[in-house]
């Protein structure tokens, strides 16, 4: 009965901190922070880094806390004071998410969420380096989410602090060159290139990271080998039904989920979480949005059978 009652207040709290910053958020702009930094004196770093904390709690937009960083403490430091206090926050937010509901999630979540849960579980560490790299969504509340997981929070955090640093970089440099162009510093050409040149790198980890996750494309002769091998490989056929029985039938062992109806029946494949899967259609073209979807729900080994059904059958392999 504490706990319940502890678990409601903490709900109201964060309830009520997010309406605050909804309601004022237009006058809680960088400069009204500017101004009560500069009035902290010796001790604004600690202020700034329990400003970014407290909003990283209540959804304030984590953007704006960065570049003022950067505006306010340079490139160097003012990274280490963003990137250690919206770890913080997105470990406290972790933390409370987890007290108030983690349990409640485990014992009434189904469907397409209990799958999203499985699929973090089982990637662990990966699935937040991933989602820290690539920004797929809201910072503030997938904190909060993912805290609604059973995902170690020794890993959660570890990862979250190393995989933040390419954007904490990024954006805390763009708002120091922000405030010397403000401010008419030395060499603005060259730092605004250094930022135009991070903010390329940070917008192109998304491809990298999306072309790991779906791992390397399988020529039709490793696939034959390594199903010889008895190697525990799951062969997702995605193509139609009709397709599966058609002139060119299927591999023999594979299992037929079409693409359209993949994530309706994922949970089919759960065994497969931490195991090879390969994806395979007539070429690759319907296999390869398999293989995205899979990575996207925490499929951690995902592979894609190129040129799929049109060069198992030109190689003669058997079908049925």
């Amino acid at each position: 009965m504490k706990n319940k009652l502890l678990r409601i207040i903490l709900l109201l709290l964060v309830i009520a901190g997010i309406a605050v910053v909804v309601v004022y958020r237009d006058q809680l702009d960088a400069a009204v922070l500017e101004s009560w930094l500069q009035d902290a004196g010796a001790a604004a770093p600690i202020v700034f880094m329990l400003v970014y904390i407290i909003g990283t709690l209540f959804f304030f937009p984590g953007s704006v806390l960065t570049l003022l960083g950067g505006a306010l403490f340079g490139p160097v430091i003012g990274t280490f004071y963003n990137l250690t206090a919206a770890t913080i926050g997105a470990m406290l937010s972790f933390l409370m998410a987890r007290f108030m509901a983690a349990d409640w999630v485990a014992n009434k979540t189904g469907g397409w969420l209990k799958q999203l849960v499985n699929g973090v579980e089982n990637e662990g560490w990966r699935f937040v380096a991933f989602v820290r790299l690539v920004p797929l969504f809201p910072f503030n509340l997938l904190n909060y989410a993912l805290g609604l997981t059973r995902i170690s929070f020794t890993q959660y955090s570890v990862a979250t602090y190393i995989f933040m640093l390419p954007g904490a970089i990024a954006y805390t440099y763009l708002g120091y060159i922000g405030k010397e162009a403000a401010t008419g510093g030395e060499d603005l050409v060259q730092k605004s290139m250094m930022a135009l040149a991070l903010l390329a790198v940070v917008s192109f980890i998304p491809r990298i990271m999306g072309a790991l996750r779906r791992g390397s494309m399988l020529s039709i002769d490793e696939l034959k080998q390594r199903l010889d091998s008895d190697e525990d490989v799951l062969l997702l056929d995605v193509r139609t039904p009709e397709d599966y029985v058609d002139e060119q039938g299927h591999v023999p062992g594979s299992k037929l989920i079409p693409l359209e109806e993949l994530v309706q029946r994922i949970e089919e494949i759960d065994d497969y979480l931490e195991k090879p899967v390969v994806t395979i259609c007539r070429t690759d073209r319907k296999s390869a949005k398999a293989a995205q979807l899979l990575a996207q729900h925490g499929f951690a080994d995902v592979h894609v059978a190129k040129m799929g059904m049109t060069d198992w059958i030109k190689n003669n392999y058997p079908t049925e």
